[in-house]
């Protein structure tokens, strides 16, 4: 093609469609054109137009994931958040089938007064299962049940071509383990079935646990691990020594049938709400203002060492209480809008997974190199996993440990160094990564942790689906660009 006319296909694309688009840490950005279909039409004709203009398309759902993982800069974004339609329910066998821009709290509100509950959530309800699927995301009962992707009974595929791919551990089994974990780069997810877990109360029984160190984590973790429904770690970045590691455990159980003496009340969208106020007075949407004055390293080592002491006190008995299920797994959406306390630089979240045998070593060295750098982490969360048989996965027989770092325009260059260094250790102790999270990883670290046998396999597929590379985001391209070009002939 003349590469006037190539130019001039590539200008097509209408300017009012140009946005700013952010990754949820606020850390990373890109001005891209932004199309909002709501149908499977207008999703299908957005490839067709990526095709005419020669450019590629990322695919975003609710925009959650840390990095750039839906940032395709100069490039298209087609934003799935209209194409959210339930398309059938039987709660008799709590099968669902959506489309893929439903969300975690279009889903759980949806099936919870027919008592049942999402198996895998994320910390926050506001992902869609499009991009749940995607990153195959996991909660704090991954120990118990795997990530989503072990709940997914079948889905349809959208390849850019236009063709539709019914994909299913039975049929077209090799996508099927691949476009799930696959960070959007073989289709677009339009028809997902997933298999819901039965519940007999809106509540759990929730135990906290104070422990003074790391081993000590790992020891309450791997003795309640084969009685507990979840099981989740806060961790205390800022100490050190023999306290390193220290933190609060959170386990959690379903109600059996008849523990609960009123399950149609607890069952009730309105008893799962989270508040809107504290104490019924001051709005939450304004508290991330006066957290920001303590997003600092003196205020957040004060504010961790407070909330470690504090939680002994009140939890020294390991004293049981009933918390609902939207209060416990959506933790992280109880203060709206919290990042913004970081500041304009935004943060990041590296969370590494790292096998039972050598997690202690690796997760205290990882600990300890941070708080040395002078940059701790602001937030700490611990949990136990277990293997899954996806192709690009991030999981372990083991555990994972994020890391929430703050980023400035000063200490922007030191974090990333920080984050190589601390990719070394991950390595060499047999770890892996989650690109959901990711925003530091280089293409060489990528290879070692995944292995040329899965990267091979998915590049195959790549080509199979996708072979003029249509689908890209700024993440595929930094992890994997240079092995696409090659494939394609770019």
């Amino acid at each position: 093609m003349d590469p006037r006319t190539q130019h001039e296909q590539r200008s097509l694309l209408p300017s009012q469609n140009l946005e700013r688009v952010e990754g949820w840490g606020m850390s990373s950005d890109a001005v891209s054109y932004v199309f909002r279909p709501s149908t499977l039409e207008g999703i299908t004709e957005v490839f067709a137009m990526a095709r005419r203009t020669g450019r590629s398309i990322g695919l975003r759902g609710a925009g959650r994931s840390y990095g750039d993982a839906a940032l395709n800069s100069e490039n298209i974004i087609l934003d799935l958040t209209r194409f959210c339609r339930i398309l059938e329910w039987n709660p008799e066998s709590g099968v669902i089938t959506v489309e893929s821009g439903v969300t975690i709290r279009q889903l759980w509100e949806y099936i919870l007064p027919d008592g049942w509950w999402p198996p895998v959530v994320p910390g926050t309800m506001f992902p869609t299962l499009g991009g749940c699927a995607s990153m195959n995301i996991h909660g704090k009962n991954n120990f118990r049940v795997g990530p989503i992707g072990d709940h997914i009974l079948e889905f349809d595929l959208l390849l850019p071509d236009g063709r539709i791919m019914r994909c299913s551990r039975q049929e077209n089994s090799d996508l099927f383990h691949a476009a799930i974990g696959g960070f959007g780069m073989l289709g677009c997810f339009v028809r997902l079935t997933l298999r819901m877990k039965k519940v007999y109360s809106g509540l759990l029984d929730v135990t906290a646990i104070n422990v003074r160190s790391l081993d000590a984590m790992i020891e309450v973790f791997e003795r309640r691990m084969e009685t507990a429904d979840y099981l989740v770690g806060w961790i205390d970045p800022t100490a050190g020594g023999a306290s390193t590691g220290r933190g609060v455990i959170h386990e959690a159980n379903y109600l059996k049938p008849g523990d609960d003496p009123n399950p149609a009340q607890t069952l009730r969208l309105e008893n799962q709400q989270l508040p809107d106020t504290i104490l019924g007075i001051l709005p939450k949407s304004i508290l991330w203002r006066f957290m920001r004055p303590f997003l600092n390293n003196l205020g957040v080592r004060l504010v961790n060492n407070a909330k470690f002491h504090s939680s002994a006190l009140i939890d020294r008995d390991g004293k049981s209480f009933r918390q609902s299920h939207a209060a416990f797994a959506f933790l992280l959406d109880y203060v709206p809008n919290w990042k913004r306390s970081y500041g304009s630089g935004g943060l990041i979240q590296y969370q590494s997974f790292i096998p039972e045998a050598t997690a202690a070593d690796a997760f205290r060295e990882q600990l300890t190199l941070a708080r040395r750098a002078g940059y701790p982490p602001y937030l700490a969360v611990f949990k136990r996993h277990r293997r899954d048989d996806f192709l690009m996965t991030h999981s372990v027989d083991g555990y994972s440990l994020a890391l929430d770092f703050k980023i400035t325009r000063a200490n922007r260059r030191a974090i990333w160094d920080l984050a190589g260094k601390l990719d070394a250790i991950v390595l060499k102790a047999g770890g892996r990564f989650y690109l959901a999270k990711d925003s530091t990883l280089r293409p060489e670290v990528a290879r070692e942790y995944l292995g040329d046998a899965a990267v091979a396999e998915f590049m195959r597929l790549k080509h199979l689906c996708d072979p003029d590379a249509i689908l890209e985001t700024n993440l595929s391209r930094r992890l994997f660009g240079a092995a696409a070009t090659t494939l394609h002939g770019r």
